[in-house]
């Protein structure tokens, strides 16, 4: 079938939100042509990028791929919003600019919905997650407790299809919040009383490199801590959760140089659940930014966060 020839509607919305990622970006779009399911349009979402990504989605000559760009600089969830607002698809699945899929995902989680029937809210699937600076992968799985996936941030965007309807019911990404909105999107469609269903089996790469913005810190800090106060009745479910997030926040205060509000949040995890992860990193901050920074207890630790 003639790929430029599709229905008028097409069953899935690809949405790529991207910004200064020209080189990957290319290869996520390829990743989404390669598809087995072959009934998509992809929505390409230029955050306001410096580099002709223009350029790069002309070149698949192909009318399935649009491209959209935003006149200003506005993180992920705008983007993301933007390229909803320009979909028309039943379903609408998530792929970041620095990802790629394996050619059968689509399929797969499409005949979920198939199976799990009416009341899905989301269907995502496990990941192999590839570290670029060592050149080694290993999978995240997506079997197990919903809620537990959900509470310690385990499900990636870009494993991520959900029905137009559960969008027009829950609402958009929420753009005040430059880290995790992805999270709280899943939470509120979970607390709107969907059922999440996860495909226990790798369908996309997941890139961890220096470019990422989970790279940014400040940003993950913004982001967990508004998570925490917007969400706060459904993490305090699980104190174990909880205590996790509040050591990876304090960690985090610690590692920029505010080791203050490090040990208010490390204090806050070792209350919820005493753990000797959090009372080294508790101790270690009363030495001051500077030595904790020169110990490099805390760099090594944000690294093992951020793949995990």
């Amino acid at each position: 079938m003639n790929p430029n020839a599709m229905a008028a509607v097409p069953l899935v919305s690809v949405v790529i939100p991207t910004y200064n990622r020209a080189a990957t970006l290319a290869v996520a779009i390829r990743s989404v042509l390669g598809q087995t399911e072959q009934d998509f349009e992809v929505i390409v979402a230029d955050d306001a990028s410096t580099e002709d990504n223009e350029s790069v989605v002309a070149s698949f000559r192909d009318s399935r791929v649009k491209y959209v760009r935003r006149s200003l600089n506005g993180g992920d969830a705008a983007a993301r919003n933007d390229g909803i607002r320009h979909s028309r698809g039943r379903y609408v699945a998530f792929l970041d600019d620095d990802d790629q899929w394996f050619p059968e995902k689509l399929s797969c989680q499409l005949a979920e919905f198939d199976r799990e029937g009416p009341g899905v809210g989301l269907v995502y699937t496990a990941r192999e997650t590839f570290f670029a600076a060592t050149g080694r992968s290993k999978a995240l799985a997506a079997g197990g407790d919903v809620e537990a996936q959900l509470r310690w941030f385990r499900i990636t965007t870009s494993t991520v299809m959900v029905p137009r309807e559960t969008i027009e019911r829950v609402g958009l990404f929420d753009e005040r919040i430059l880290y995790c909105s992805d999270y709280d999107m899943w939470i509120r469609i979970f607390l709107a009383g969907y059922r999440l269903v996860g495909v226990d089996r790798p369908l996309i790469r997941y890139f961890v490199h220096g470019n990422a913005l989970s790279g940014n810190p400040h940003k993950i800090i913004a982001g967990e801590e508004t998570i925490l106060r917007k969400h706060a009745d459904f993490f305090a479910e699980d104190p174990n959760s909880l205590s996790h997030l509040y050591l990876n926040v304090g960690v985090l205060y610690c590692s920029v140089g505010d080791p203050r509000k490090g040990r208010r949040a490390l204090a806050k995890s070792l209350k919820l659940r005493p753990r000797l992860s959090a009372l080294a990193h508790f101790v270690l901050s009363l030495g001051g930014a500077r030595i904790y920074q020169s110990v490099g207890t805390g760099r090594a630790f944000f690294r093992k966060v951020l793949s995990s």
